[in-house]
């Protein structure tokens, strides 16, 4: 298989599907002339022209809204945000007209929509762009949440989110873009809620999404290192959760820590706790712990910053502490 970068699976998703079907439009900030904030668009414009690859001005809350009405009528648009620190203006687009379409209309329009773009912090970045916001979201019914990890699934994911009916919430880790990783050739299609295990492991399951896959990749081989195996379940798609795949890892484990970048009040990591809780309770040989961004703004200063996130050694101390190692 070749070796893609993050950045380019979603520029070869992108692709794809605007050659497979005529309907599938871009729209946003910059992706036009400029080829994408971070030339996810390389190349489309020349290839699809402006009426299928169209630059906006500065306002999230308008061209959101030209998406969902494009997607009423029968077209499938994929709308970029810059960040979706961004597209904190278009929320009310998203939750009030999108989310909301297909109840209120009693099933007779549907918003085939992709909202999609860079999330969670980068380097340096400061409070008001380095944000993680899949939970607010997923608290949203009539939304799709989606947060691959890998370039693999970064493609697959997003080539099923354009061909979804509904309204897909697709969020790109901002870190990732010039991760690489092996990309099938030909026709790659991930289900969205289906999780995946990226790690087999036997001694405690570690749950995560987006960034922290590869964080709590670098802690499990931390940890194998000191004679402990965990397994590393990456849910992919948020909403829906694929709550089996946690399960069958739990019954396996019978330990459990949850990785998020976020907050955690009202978290990622809170619902996924909950289902374990309530339908893995007798698998449990410890309690489950979650491992997640600083409740706190995210700091301008380097060291600051490096503390409010999510780390492979807070992972490994929270390992070692339901495995009793402390």
């Amino acid at each position: 298989m070749p070796t893609l970068t993050y950045r380019d699976a979603l520029n070869q998703a992108l692709r794809e599907e605007m050659q497979r079907d005529d309907t599938v439009f871009l729209m946003g900030e910059e992706v036009g002339v400029y080829q994408g904030a971070y030339k996810v668009s390389r190349g489309l414009l020349d290839e699809f022209g402006p009426m299928r690859v169209v630059d906006t001005p500065i306002t999230e809350l308008g061209f959101a809204g030209v998406g969902v009405g494009a997607a009423m009528v029968g077209l499938r648009p994929v709308i970029e945000f810059m960040t979706w620190n961004f597209a904190l203006l278009a929320v009310d687009q998203l939750v009030n007209s999108a989310a909301k379409m297909r109840y209120m209309s009693n099933g007779q329009v549907g918003v085939p929509a992709v909202f999609r773009g860079p999330g969670g912090a980068a380097l340096q970045l400061a409070a008001q762009h380095s944000q993680a916001f899949e939970s607010w979201y997923a608290h949203i019914p009539g939304l799709k949440v989606v947060t691959p990890a890998t370039p693999a699934d970064a493609k697959g994911l997003l080539k099923s989110a354009i061909r979804d009916d509904n309204p897909v919430v697709f969020i790109e880790g901002e870190m990732l873009y010039n991760t690489k990783g092996e990309v099938p050739d030909g026709e790659h299609v991930v289900p969205l809620g289906r999780a995946d295990i990226k790690r087999e492991g036997a001694d405690v399951t570690l749950v995560c999404h987006s960034k922290t896959v590869s964080v709590a990749l670098k802690a499990a081989e931390q940890l194998a290192s000191n004679g402990v195996n965990p397994e590393v379940v990456d849910l992919r798609t948020i909403r829906p959760l694929d709550v089996d795949a946690i399960l069958n890892s739990v019954a396996k484990t019978h330990r459990c820590v949850v990785v998020e970048e976020g907050w955690p009040f009202a978290g990622i990591g809170a619902q996924v706790v909950d289902h374990i809780q309530r339908e893995a309770f007798d698998e449990l040989d410890a309690p489950v712990l979650r491992v997640t961004g600083a409740d706190v703004p995210m700091p301008y200063n380097k060291q600051l910053e490096r503390a409010a996130k999510a780390d492979p050694e807070k992972i490994v101390a929270a390992v070692n502490q339901v495995l009793y190692r402390e």
